[in-house]
């Protein structure tokens, strides 16, 4: 039983970090928010297991997204690496995953918010953080680049990134992803420019 245990798990991982690691992607794709980030904290559950309580609230009306999958996963790892760094001191802490269409945007962005009850930053610290190789890790646990490129990742989404803090009181990151890769878009919107000239030709 150990060992079938032990194979299934060994299973999952290998299909998760094949599913994560797609930083080769050259071409957009269509995203699936919930099932990616399922495969991050699948990733990371030898840090969160007994140790953090993951809430999750993922809103069914939210569609796939146009976008580079292995770079987005790479945010969701570094963000919730980081939460469950905040809440290491912790005898057992809380992480809220919520993810839902943003109302305010016409319900043409994709809303995630990871929260967590952690140590918090200060402003000053807050103010620092996608800045390249600062870190508030330990040397040896921390390269400071993971929130730097998480920032240009979500920037060529045309994307917004947005941090709320207070010390002693926990972390919130928020994420605002355009459902229809811009770029993509603008070709779109480019062809069928010049398929009307042919038209009028």
């Amino acid at each position: 039983k150990s060992c079938h245990e032990g194979t299934e798990r060994t299973k999952n991982i290998i299909l998760n970090l094949k599913d994560f690691s797609r930083m080769e992607e050259t071409a957009i794709t269509n995203v699936d928010l919930p099932k990616e980030i399922d495969s991050t904290l699948n990733i990371l559950n030898n840090k969160f297991k007994n140790k953090i309580t993951v809430h999750k609230d993922y809103h069914e009306d939210v569609p796939k997204i146009e976008g580079y999958g292995g770079q987005l996963n790479q945010v969701f790892m570094n963000i919730l690496d980081n939460a469950a760094f905040a809440v290491s001191d912790m005898e057992h802490g809380d992480v809220w995953i919520t993810i839902k269409k943003d109302e305010k945007y016409a319900a043409k962005y994709a809303r995630i918010e990871i929260r967590d009850n952690g140590k918090g930053m200060s402003e000053e610290t807050k103010n620092k953080i996608f800045n390249p190789f600062f870190t508030t890790k330990p040397v040896g646990q921390g390269t400071g680049l993971g929130l730097s490129i998480s920032y240009k990742v979500i920037k060529n989404h045309n994307g917004i990134i947005d941090v709320q803090s207070e010390v002693g009181k926990g972390t919130t990151f928020t994420i605002k992803l355009p459902l229809v890769f811009e770029h993509k878009q603008e070709i779109k919107e480019t062809n069928e420019k010049k398929d009307d000239i042919e038209v009028i030709k």
